[in-house]
């Protein structure tokens, strides 16, 4: 983890938008432990960076991973060698889906990583990681990417430390509020939830509203902040089309490997920004 505050100004946003977060009645987490637990779940994967931890990613089109810029900018806006960065999607007790090396990533020019996290970097704290290979649709199915609706019910998928080994889906928790892009939630996450998708359900399958940023624990809630996607992601996007992505890696390609990884220990080092201000 590295150990980023959320700034005084992001807390004077948080607690005009929202209700409290401990008056909320979730619904707590279930452990996608289950071939059949997992079915549907299988495009959220663990985003592993060698030598720095983890953080959680989504598929949103077969070869691109939606997650948070910090987990591959460290503070000061250097870029993380793409090239010790590997997707595991739906990974359960060392065995992935599919395991794949990232090529390339992209973030948002002048994001800093900033510490404590400021709002300017919290609303652009998106990243896209393009993969060495597609991972097959009919192995792991991508998300939509989508703006909030007017309901306040969202859910959301991700890996955290103390339950790394697994992805965790808390199927009900709120929107406390939202504001200029800003989006705050109490969904249960912690170190490691960075970039976890949060999702509002469509009549056919649930869409990407919001990514995990950052946040602070509340009594016994927490209260996260996340920010609206689409028009960061269609720029991002456009960049890598243009070949004017953040670090790019030198790999040999191959096809989406399923096979048994160790699990790391995740410890201090899995690259969410969770503290108590």
């Amino acid at each position: 983890m590295r150990g980023l505050g959320v700034s005084l100004q992001v807390l004077a946003l948080a607690m005009a938008m929202a209700t409290p977060a401990v008056a909320q009645d979730n619904s707590g987490l279930r452990r996608l432990a289950t071939p059949d637990d997992l079915r549907g779940w299988e495009a959220v994967g663990r985003v592993d960076i060698a030598g720095g931890g983890f953080c959680t990613g989504a598929l949103i089109a077969s070869d691109l991973v939606l997650t948070a810029a910090h987990c591959v900018i460290e503070p000061g806006g250097v870029a993380v060698d793409a090239g010790r960065i590997t997707f595991r999607a739906g990974l359960v007790d060392g065995v992935a889906v599919a395991e794949v090396p990232v090529l390339r990533t992209v973030a948002p020019t002048g994001f800093g990583a900033s510490n404590p996290v400021s709002l300017e970097d919290l609303l652009r704290d998106v990243a896209l990681l393009q993969l060495a290979e597609p991972v097959p649709t009919t192995v792991a199915a991508p998300f939509v990417v989508a703006l909030p609706g007017n309901g306040d019910e969202v859910s959301v998928v991700s890996y955290a430390q103390g339950r790394e080994e697994a992805l965790s889906w808390q199927r009900l928790c709120h929107v406390l509020g939202r504001q200029d892009g800003f989006i705050a939630v109490d969904c249960d996450v912690t170190y490691g939830s960075s970039g976890a998708p949060v999702l509002a359900q469509s009549s056919y399958r649930a869409r990407i509203v919001s990514i995990i940023s950052a946040g602070y624990k509340e009594g016994d809630g927490t209260v996260a902040f996340g920010m609206e996607l689409p028009a960061l992601v269609d720029d991002l996007k456009a960049r890598l089309r243009a070949g004017r992505h953040t670090s790019e890696a030198k790999v040999d390609t191959g096809p989406p490997k399923v096979r048994r990884i160790g699990i790391g220990t995740g410890g201090d080092d899995t690259g969410a920004r969770f503290v108590k201000p």
